[in-house]
This record gives structure tokens, C-alpha cells and sequence, in this order.
């Protein structure tokens, strides 16, 4: 596929609602249902943000991932965390040569869609070796710094079920990623359609709708959509609602949160919402924006006290009573 060079940031936004249908459709061939996990998903690709999947084991995360990164013309690894995995094998690590020298082998980091399987599976120093080169887009190793590809992506899976052996990923880690996105059980005629599209014999070949430049234009171009001033405070405001103890905090937070969301929350909100509204092939983003991605953004950076989880409230219903 050529780069393509818009007139205008009009045109380039009007292209990117395109190739959003395009990749929709693209993606539906493998995977059934879950409309919603693929556009936040791709919003959060398009931001230049990581996104954090959440569901019970079987829901097609990993299938959903790897088919993304083929439509999308991407270099995929797959990364299977474990208890004993160490930094040096998912970074690389440095080589004696014949001649004396150190060389040093990328690890599976290296590729622009990274997945993080089972996350939480792994101790705090392989984790933080991997938040560290989603913050700063570099590894360094021996004192020598390694740029990262672009674009570069990760998505972590976590399975909220099983907490035996499990290091859950602590809030400031957990601040690095862009969006949190729950994975639920398909419906019955979705589950139908599942299990007959996956014991058949035909294999479905996906085509490449969009190259590793242009997902890198579409980023800029997200960045230079502008934004209104009630929309701004619409965010900012949000945001300093779940913030318990402070002017602005609403009663259920006070109640039911220990720990409300940082400013991380409200600039990625407002890069979610132009994203959202570009798919959605609007030139500026507005409330409902915010509000569609609002639950994404929010989920993971608030944290509920004992009263909440005693009481069966969950990050949602704070979320939804706030909006």
C-alpha cells in the first residue's frame, strides 16, 4: 500500500473512518462478536496508547490480538508470562563473541504489537521491565539504550479470576496503560457461530488495510484534531470527581473510593475522544465521546475501599453514577 499524503487534515480524518470500517470488517471474519473490544482497541492503537484485556480464559484474547497485528501489516511476538520468567527474556540480553566483544540479542520485546500473556502471572521485576520500556519506548541494557520500534503497542492479558500464584500489577503500573477493556462470555447465537467457524476446515486469509506509516500519520493526525473548551473541562471535571476528599469529589466517591484517578486520566480521555469521534467521522470531539470511552479510561485508575467490595459495588456503577 502507497503512503498517502491528505490535502487536508478533513480528508486525512474522512480516510481514517475508511480504513476504521475497513479493519472492522476485516476482523470480523475471524472474530465474532465483541464489536466493542475491537474499536477500543484499535482507538487506543490509534492514540499511540497500551491497553490492558481482562476476561476469563477462552475468550479469544490471544486470537483477537494476533488478528489485529495481520490486518494491520504489524511485526507480532507473543510474550507467555510466567513465574519464572526474567527481564533479560523478554528484553534481550548481551552475547559474548569469538572476537570479545558483547552483542546484544533483541528479546521478544522488539516487535510493534507486543502481548503480554497473563501479566499478572509474573514477578514485579520482569513487570517492570516491561512498563518501563511502554513509558519510554527504549530498553536500555548495560548503560546502551535500544529504541523500540514504531509504532509500538503492547497489550497485557489478566485473568481476574484465578489469584492464586498471580502479582497483581500495582496502580502506578497499571497508570501506564491507556485503557483497561473487559472481555465478556459471547452470546448464545455469537457462541453458535464460534464453534462453527472454528471446527469447519476452511482457513480465512486476512488482507493488510493499513502499514506501520500510516497508523504512525493517523497517530499525528489525532493529535492535531482540535478540541472545545467545554469538552476540556468536561474531562478535567470527570476526572476530579473520583478523587475522594478534594472540593470537587462527588458523595458515591467519598463513600465508596480510596483512591481516584491522576491527570494521566484526563489527557487520555481527551486523546480517546478525538480518536473516537475520527472513527466515528467527526472533525472535533464532543461530551459523548468522553462518555463512550470514559468506563476504559476510569476502570483501572480508581480504587474502591473496603466498603465498596464489602457492599458489591463495583468500578462500574461509580463510573456510570459519575457520568
Amino acid at each position: 500500500m502507497s503512503e498517502t499524503n491528505f490535502k487536508s487534515d478533513v480528508e486525512a480524518v474522512d480516510a481514517l473512518a475508511n480504513k476504521y470500517q475497513d479493519l472492522r470488517q476485516e476482523i470480523g471474519k475471524v472474530i465474532v462478536g465483541q464489536d466493542e473490544v475491537v474499536k477500543a482497541v484499535i482507538i487506543a492503537l490509534f492514540s499511540n496508547g497500551h491497553s490492558l484485556l481482562v476476561g476469563v480464559p477462552g475468550l479469544a484474547k490471544t486470537l483477537l490480538v494476533s488478528t489485529i497485528a495481520s490486518v494491520l501489516d504489524l511485526d507480532f511476538k507473543r510474550i507467555q508470562f510466567t513465574p519464572d520468567l526474567m527481564p533479560s527474556d523478554i528484553i534481550g540480553s548481551e552475547i559474548l563473541q569469538e572476537n570479545r566483544t558483547f552483542q546484544f540479542n533483541k528479546g521478544p520485546l522488539f516487535a510493534n504489537i507486543v502481548l503480554a500473556d497473563e501479566i499478572n502471572r509474573t514477578p514485579p521485576k520482569t513487570q517492570a521491565a516491561l512498563l518501563e520500556a511502554m513509558q519510554e519506548k527504549v530498553v536500555t541494557v548495560s548503560g546502551v539504550s535500544h529504541a523500540l520500534p514504531k509504532p509500538f503497542f503492547v497489550l497485557a492479558t489478566q485473568n481476574p479470576i484465578e489469584q492464586e500464584g498471580t502479582y497483581p500489577l500495582p496502580e502506578a503500573q497499571l497508570d501506564r496503560f491507556m485503557f483497561n477493556i473487559p472481555l465478556d462470555y459471547p452470546t448464545f447465537q455469537q457462541e453458535i457461530d464460534v464453534v462453527k467457524n472454528t471446527t469447519g476446515s476452511q482457513n480465512v486469509s486476512l488482507k493488510n488495510i493499513v502499514t506501520a506509516n500510516q497508523i504512525q500519520q493517523f497517530q499525528q493526525l489525532i493529535r492535531r484534531i482540535p478540541v472545545t473548551d467545554n469538552v476540556l473541562e468536561y474531562a478535567v471535571s470527570l476526572v476530579s470527581k473520583t478523587r475522594p476528599g478534594t472540593e470537587r469529589a462527588a458523595s458515591i466517591v467519598d463513600n465508596y473510593i480510596s483512591w481516584g484517578a491522576g491527570p494521566r486520566a484526563s489527557q487520555f480521555l481527551i486523546v480517546g475522544a478525538k480518536c473516537h469521534a475520527a472513527i466515528m467521522g467527526k472533525y472535533s470531539p464532543d461530551i459523548s465521546d468522553i462518555q463512550a470511552i470514559a468506563k476504559y479510561v476510569l476502570r483501572h485508575r480508581i480504587v474502591r475501599n473496603y466498603k465498596a467490595e464489602a457492599e458489591g459495588i463495583k468500578e462500574e456503577n461509580i463510573i456510570d453514577q459519575l457520568l
